[in-house]
């Protein structure tokens, strides 16, 4: 009897452990950039933009009409990842300018103007690559900051769960730090000086995350999360 008590005991502990592991795990298209829909169109436009289009071949162009309307209306209906959410406004912003590049493109196809059909393959691509950089990471190390603030913030923060906290603030404090050696793509040069001072502050809010965590006291932790939150958001406004 008592060996049954003892294995009930320890069913129910694993039960329990097992259910707040299961209630903090996140989902790892949560936290992935990418919208497959947008990225399967990729070899589609690819074919057009470094094929079709350099070497005039208007007959393929022509044949990627269909195409183009499938994966079009699959971006449409596309959700964004939760850790994209917050670039929702610009997502629809720039689908509005992609669908009417599209249309063009349609349009253009069907005039039989051989100019109309090059312009149209253009635009098409560059507004492609428009909604890529609506949602791609400046850099590596901002993306592999985010992704593990984002678990902090939807997860960790809001079931005010602070030894899952506490045990990834280490991680989170050696991403912010490396968030700080980072080199802006040439492309972005000219805001290097602001992007390193947002990325000294965000440094040091979370390294002062580190510190808060050990007093315990909630307040002053949810404090920290949302300077700290705050400081990352400072970054991502600058693109």
């Amino acid at each position: 009897m008592r060996k049954l008590f003892l294995l009930a005991i320890v069913l129910f502990l694993a039960f329990s452990v097992n259910k707040k592991a299961e209630a903090q795990c996140v989902d790892s298209t949560e936290i992935q950039w990418t919208v497959t829909e947008l990225f399967d169109f990729h070899d589609v436009i690819a074919d057009i933009w470094h094929n079709a289009f350099p070497e005039k071949d208007f007959t393929k162009m022509k044949g990627y009409v269909g195409a183009v309307k499938e994966h079009m209306q699959k971006i449409n209906d596309a959700k964004l990842p939760g850790i994209v959410q917050e670039k929702e406004a610009k997502w629809k912003e720039g689908l509005v300018k992609f669908n009417a590049s599209a249309d063009e493109y349609y349009n253009a196809m069907e005039s039989g103007n051989e100019q109309a059909m090059l312009d149209a393959a253009e635009k098409l691509h560059a507004e492609f690559e428009v909604m890529v950089r609506v949602l791609k990471p400046v850099t590596k190390s901002v993306d592999e900051f985010h992704k593990l603030l984002y678990v902090v913030y939807h997860k960790y923060l809001p079931a005010k769960d602070y030894d899952g906290l506490s045990s990834v603030i280490d991680d989170l404090v050696k991403r912010a730090e490396e968030v700080t050696k980072t080199t802006l793509p040439a492309r972005l040069s000219a805001k290097q000086d602001e992007f390193n001072q947002r990325a000294k502050e965000l440094y040091e809010s979370t390294f002062a995350l580190k510190d808060v965590l050990t007093s315990k006291d909630g307040a002053k932790i949810d404090s920290a999360v949302e300077t700290m939150h705050g400081n990352f958001e400072k970054i991502e406004h600058m693109f």
